[in-house]
């Protein structure tokens, strides 16, 4: 049983920033996911076991920043020049894949940490 523990999120206003830290109980593929008030669970940004590879939503490209610190097992997502369309619950979840952008290609999933972007 893998085990994730996301922190990092909160209140912020439009044009400011938040990183949010994933802590696993191993090393695997991981990613973010958020998902919105009557929307579905959407990719944010994918990473690869060893870093080298990462992947983005277009919506999110050049301003999110997917990193990770394999001696702490802890995956990051640096959010800058947020937008109120990023407030969400933002998840972070493990794959067997060498790196994946779609939801069932994730085994498991933290407890969210909720993102609010005041305009």
């Amino acid at each position: 049983q893998v085990q994730l523990v996301e922190s990092g999120g909160g209140l912020v206003q439009a044009g400011g920033s938040l990183r949010l830290s994933c802590a696993a109980s191993g090393r695997y593929a991981m990613g973010w996911f958020r998902q919105a008030p009557g929307k579905e669970r959407e990719f944010v940004a994918a990473i690869s076991r060893g870093g080298t590879s990462t992947n983005y939503a277009d919506s999110v490209k050049g301003r999110f920043t997917i990193s990770r610190d394999n001696a702490k097992n802890t995956m990051y997502l640096q959010m800058n020049s947020l937008k109120p369309d990023d407030t969400a619950v933002y998840y972070c979840a493990t794959t067997r894949s060498v790196i994946a952008t779609k939801a069932p290609a994730y085994d498991y999933w933290g407890q969210g940490t909720q993102v609010t972007v005041s305009s």
